[in-house]
């Protein structure tokens, strides 16, 4: 089974993506995907550099993300435009990835896409558990963790779909508003239920 793990900004997504692997399955991480498609010599960072100018390279030939960051920040089409270099590469490694463990006779794997809803990749997966708190939990959360204002956090959140409409296209949402033990009790009898330990 391919399991879609979702969630949102500060709802504890990597929290229940380590409590997966600990039960042994692997996980293909579209944020760690993110990383690799931009390494030194890769044809996504050369289009970047292309597009966006040599200063978002660094004098290792590394992507600047800060540069990047300040050019598409207040930018929307320069976004748009880096998320179309982007976005097919992060797929088309992630669904690499995804090929490869099958092949090597995985019979379940996770793919852990922040962004599966708004990204519309629901029809990579089979299954998608959703990741949810509360909003005054994941403000919170945000604030302390990032160290934000609350019109700073309100302001990223605003940018990702609503945790409950998330919920809503779920086969099963985790509810992490209390402690780890709760959070990995859900976890495995959502995974008993759906036959994968």
């Amino acid at each position: 089974m391919i399991i879609g793990l979702t969630g949102s900004i500060a709802s504890g997504k990597s929290t229940v993506a380590k409590m997966l692997e600990e039960v042994g399955l692997p996980i293909v991480d579209a944020d760690l995907v993110a990383r690799i498609v931009v390494e030194p010599g890769t044809p996504t960072l050369e289009k970047i550099s292309e597009v966006f100018g040599k200063e978002v390279l660094l004098e290792n030939c590394e992507l600047n993300r800060e540069k990047l960051g300040e050019i598409i920040f207040h930018n929307p089409a320069k976004r748009v435009e880096l998320n179309s270099i982007m976005h097919p590469a992060i797929r088309q490694e992630m669904l690499r990835q995804r090929d490869e463990l099958t092949e090597a006779g995985e019979p379940h794997i996770v793919m852990d896409i922040p962004l599966l809803f708004e990204s519309h990749l629901q029809h990579f997966v089979e299954k998608i558990l959703v990741v949810s708190v509360t909003e005054e939990n994941q403000l919170n959360r945000l604030m302390e963790r990032n160290h934000l204002s609350k019109e700073e956090a309100l302001a990223r959140i605003a940018t990702q779909l609503p945790l409950s409409e998330k919920e809503k296209g779920a086969d099963a949402v985790i509810y992490n508003n209390r402690d780890l033990e709760n959070t990995r009790t859900q976890l495995l009898a959502i995974l008993k239920e759906w036959d994968i330990i």
